[in-house]
């Protein structure tokens, strides 16, 4: 083992020597939960086991904090962080009203009075080594956010090209592959005091961002030029805030944008914003990500009402639009997921639910793991198995199919509040100081 510092950014890394991963199917991971947004990788060369003496290819310090998710394109590692400043005396988050209070503070609101700087960081891939690190906005910030969030909550997303960044009321910004700023839109809007959860969605020439505030006067899907900032289209919806990120669907010939809500679940063109069809929403706090396969849309809430809706989507008759529903195996923030012919729910204690995606019909209730944990990070899938990393920092690897088997548990020994990214031949888990390299050691 070496260690490099370097002065001028802070970065500390930690490597193995002549650690290499052989890549035998090159995919990447350009976005929150990766390829399609389902959090499922193809990639046969993970490995399935790892620890701080085992497969730990490498593990580099951050600048910053965040609960972002990493992102991969070839040789490079994108991520978001956030470093919180000083009280600056004046100053407060905007004003929210909640039925009749005209300045009503969510009890778990913070750092809303702060001078905080937003970093957009990229890594090299084979060692970790810090590429560049830019501030994308530095001063103070229109709302607050929730007490275990961070304004580094949403996830980047790459075309290989360019890479984009979401800081909420702070701002879009994109930038080369060298960082260069080509362009930002800073729009602020309100987020309820809790922070932005939705992460930006690539569309062709388009960078979209579901933007849902408060109590939804203001809310809205809207769709930037990917090459020049341009606002292309900007639909309004009726929808109260959101922390979901939407979903690209192939249904009956088209794309369809699918949206998670409270009061409705929407679908739009992504080319035009133009909405295609709605049914009733979850009737929750919409955090979720909509998972997709065997034919439909699965749109999942945990608080304070736990709902699973199995959506059809396309040209359906609103009669026949909904599959099938279950109430409950759902917890409060993370995503759950759909892998091969299995949907697995989680709680935020680790208890799994295992269900037939296509009747909803349970398959198994109250599956537990060895310890007590909590989760913070959304679940991901590969070579079998469902990879569930705890707030401690532990991966329980849970062996897919109807039957409840924890196969074992890893570690990487620091506090992890994201989800893992995966790609070519490696797994990347970000802690809470330091990105963690898994990979074959030695192959």
């Amino acid at each position: 083992m070496f260690v490099v510092r370097a002065k001028t950014t802070g970065l500390l890394l930690t490597m193995t020597v002549l650690a290499t991963a052989t890549v035998s199917a090159r995919e990447n991971w350009p976005q929150w939960r990766g390829p399609g947004g389902q959090g499922v990788s193809n990639d046969t060369q993970v490995p399935t086991e790892w620890a701080p003496d085992k497969n730990l290819v490498w593990k580099a310090e951050l600048p910053g904090t965040g609960m972002s998710s990493p992102i991969v394109w070839g040789d490079r590692i994108y991520l978001t962080s956030v470093i919180e400043g000083d009280a600056v005396t004046g100053h407060r988050a905007v004003k929210h009203r909640q039925g009749k209070e005209e300045d009503w503070i969510h009890p778990d609101s913070v750092a809303g009075d702060k001078k905080h700087t937003f970093k957009v960081v990229a890594l090299e891939t084979a060692t970790g080594k810090l590429l560049w690190e830019r501030t994308a906005y530095e001063g103070t910030v229109y709302d607050a956010r929730h007490r275990r969030s961070s304004f580094a909550g949403p996830t980047p997303v790459t075309d290989g090209t360019m890479v984009f960044a979401y800081f909420g009321p702070e701002g879009l910004y994109a930038y080369d592959a060298k960082g260069n700023l080509a362009w930002k839109a800073v729009t602020p809007f309100a987020t309820l005091g809790l922070g932005t959860g939705t992460s930006p969605v690539l569309y062709e020439n388009l960078v979209i961002i579901q933007r849902d505030e408060d109590n939804g006067d203001h809310s809205t899907v809207v769709a930037y030029d990917k090459k020049t900032g341009k606002e292309v289209w900007n639909t309004k919806r009726t929808v109260e805030i959101t922390w979901s990120t939407p979903v690209l669907v192939q249904a009956d010939g088209r794309t369809e944008l699918v949206t998670n809500g409270s009061e409705q679940i929407i679908a739009y063109d992504p080319a035009t914003g133009k909405e295609l069809w709605r049914t009733t929403g979850v009737q929750s706090n919409a955090i979720h990500t909509p998972l997709v396969g065997h034919g439909l849309v699965i749109v999942t809430a945990g608080y304070p009402v736990k709902k699973v809706i199995a959506i059809r989507p396309g040209a359906v008759p609103d009669g026949q639009r909904v599959a099938w529903e279950y109430a409950r195996g759902t917890g409060y923030v993370l995503s759950n997921i759909l892998y091969g012919d299995y949907l697995y729910l989680f709680t935020d204690n680790g208890i799994v639910t295992c269900l037939d995606p296509k009747t909803g019909t349970v398959k198994y209730e109250g599956g537990r793991i060895p310890v007590p944990a909590r989760f913070m990070g959304s679940p991901v899938a590969f070579s079998g198995l469902v990879a569930m990393t705890s707030e401690e920092g532990d991966t329980f690897m849970l062996k897919a199919g109807p039957t409840h088997e924890i196969v074992r548990t890893n570690s990487v020994d620091e506090a992890v509040y994201s989800s893992p990214a995966i790609a070519n031949g490696r797994i990347y888990i970000r802690g809470d100081k330091h990105l963690f390299a898994i990979g074959a050691i030695g192959k």
